[in-house]
């Protein structure tokens, strides 16, 4: 097995290197033939229509699953041949949808990230430095005015930024987000995604990977874009070679023009030309 214990050092010069991977589940093909690199301090968008695999090579980037065929490296470790459960401790990962156990206060819930566990460890208790530390993340990503309150109170949008900052406890160098304006109402989804945008101008060494199937989310600072359409990649690179009308048209079977207004994207179907409701 790869030795993973100087993972958090010298690494390579790509985080993450996802070479020609396939992945089959019951007979049926989830990803065929995908490549990705991800170097620091690039800011990826995945991106598809529902089905498309983006999800699933999430998980592939996060060593929570292994594919069938292929090779991939996380933070310089090949999955089958390092220790899994130590690689994941030196990435960060945001899922909405992340169970939280009890009422936890929101700095409660940010430092479970330093334990990677749901819930506060039992007679464990945070350094200074890790209090510091999660202080310090919570007034990053603009909460720190609802540090004491309790999850269960808390809207989708402060959550969402909760979880990034539990993300970002270990200090990683690969942060994954998994469709992280879920349920947003459009003020909260522009607090998250200028909360994004602000990690990757304060931390240039961070790389990013974000799954989404909406162009608005994207934060203005994606560097490149990955479109998927039933698991095979139709294009990826740097986000102004990829992000074009015809890339998205193909990758989500559809007609639509995609457009760009200063650093944000919108994409949308033109109108019949009847001027009558589609049906």
């Amino acid at each position: 097995m790869d030795a993973v214990a100087d993972l958090a050092s010298d690494l390579p010069a790509a985080l993450l290197d996802v070479a020609d991977v396939h992945l089959v589940r019951g007979g049926r093909p989830l990803l065929s033939g995908v490549s990705l690199t991800v170097r620091a301090g690039e800011h990826w968008a995945l991106l598809g229509a529902n089905g498309a695999g983006k999800t699933t090579l999430l998980g592939i980037c996060g060593a929570q699953t292994h594919p069938t065929r292929g090779t991939v490296r996380v933070l310089g470790g090949e999955l089958g041949r390092v220790d899994v459960r130590e690689l994941r401790s030196h990435l960060g990962h945001v899922n909405p949808r992340h169970p939280v156990s009890g009422p936890l206060r929101v700095r409660d819930v940010v430092l479970t990230g330093a334990t990677g566990t749901n819930d506060l460890v039992p007679r464990w208790a945070p350094t200074d430095a890790q209090l510091a530390h999660a202080a310090e993340l919570i007034e990053l990503l603009g909460i720190g005015h609802i540090a004491e309150e309790r999850w269960p109170t808390l809207s989708q949008g402060e959550r969402g930024r909760a979880l990034i900052a539990r993300a970002l406890m270990p200090e990683p160098k690969l942060l994954l987000l998994d469709e992280p304006a879920t349920g947003l109402d459009v003020a909260a989804r522009e607090q998250l995604v200028d909360a994004i945008a602000t990690l990757a101008r304060t931390r240039p060494d961070l790389a990013s990977v974000l799954v989404s199937h909406h162009f608005e989310e994207l934060p203005p600072t994606t560097t490149h874009a990955v479109l998927l359409r039933h698991g095979a990649v139709v294009a990826a690179g740097p986000a102004a070679q990829v992000l074009t009308t015809e890339h998205v048209s193909d990758a989500f079977e559809y007609p639509l023009t995609l457009s760009r207004v200063g650093e944000r994207w919108t994409a949308h179907a033109d109108s019949p030309s009847s001027g009558q409701l589609a049906v």
